[in-house]
């Protein structure tokens, strides 16, 4: 699963990275968040969790004349994916995710994989590797946080799908009335980083963005192919400190290698050692 990332990247250079048209990062949007996001959505967050909004890549189309013209767009969407036939905003707890060797065979994202798919940039992902030897204060397993990037320093095109979804309690044109939100799909790990957890975020390459993107491209069998993308030895991981347990923490320290002395249990990822 993937259930925290990092986004470093200012609207303007992703702009550029993903070859965005429009910057509708501005436009209001709807939270669900209690509270006021921080960092606020759009700026470097270093923990982004399900709930939050953060900047999401996807293709619109639109009529004119005969011509299907599409634009490709910067926004900033929840994370948690909302059917918009659903009947209250917080499914998307339970929609963070979308597996890849599924989602076309079920309701909540079959569509949204037809016609709604998108990019969701990022620095790199957390993931939690349960120790075989180690238990934390409770008696359980302790769980090590990993940050995972890939080895070229080039930030990540995750594939997602999103969809909007309408409060109808509300007037179509009242912005609140409209909740636009997506969902990481994930695959199987790679070899190595299978040490620290059995799935991983489908990760496009740039010659694949278009073809992911086009909401026109509504053949299955070609999504499907993306689906079933893999290519191993894009990654690396290391271990980095219990600070990102809490969504609460942010900044650029989250992303500090932890020093293998301070490992307790932790299982090396490339030769399946057990350090500490």
């Amino acid at each position: 699963m993937c259930g925290r990332y990092a986004s470093s990247s200012r609207p303007q250079d992703l702009i550029e990275e993903f070859d965005v048209d429009e910057d509708r990062t501005g436009q209001r949007s709807r939270s669900i968040l209690v509270s006021a996001q921080s960092p606020p959505a759009g700026q470097p967050d270093f923990n982004i969790a399900p709930t939050k909004a953060a900047p999401v890549v996807l293709s619109r189309a639109a009529r004119d004349d005969a011509d299907a013209v599409t634009t490709r767009q910067l926004r900033l969407l929840t994370w948690g994916l909302v059917p918009s036939w659903s009947q209250d905003v917080k499914v998307g707890l339970r929609m963070t995710n979308a597996r890849a060797e599924s989602l076309l065979g079920k309701p909540s994202f079959a569509r949204a994989a037809a016609f709604r798919r998108c990019l969701v940039p990022a620095d790199g992902w957390y993931e939690w590797q349960v120790s075989p030897t180690a238990v934390d204060a409770k008696g359980k397993p302790r769980k090590q946080p990993f940050f995972i990037h890939r080895r070229d320093g080039v930030p990540l095109a995750m594939a997602g799908l999103y969809e909007f979804w309408r409060d109808k309690s509300l007037a179509e044109d009242d912005p609140d009335s409209w909740l636009t939100t997506y969902s990481i799909i994930t695959t199987a790990a790679d070899p190595g980083l299978d040490r620290i957890h059995d799935r991983q975020p489908l990760v496009l390459e740039a010659a694949d963005w278009d073809d992911w993107l086009d909401p026109r491209q509504s053949d299955l069998s070609r999504v499907k192919a993306h689906l079933e993308f893999g290519q191993g030895g894009r990654f690396d991981a290391y271990p980095v400190a219990l600070a990102v347990n809490s969504s609460r923490n942010n900044g650029e320290q989250l992303l500090v290698p932890l020093a293998r002395s301070d490992l307790v249990g932790a299982v090396d990822p490339t030769t399946g050692e057990i350090i500490g």
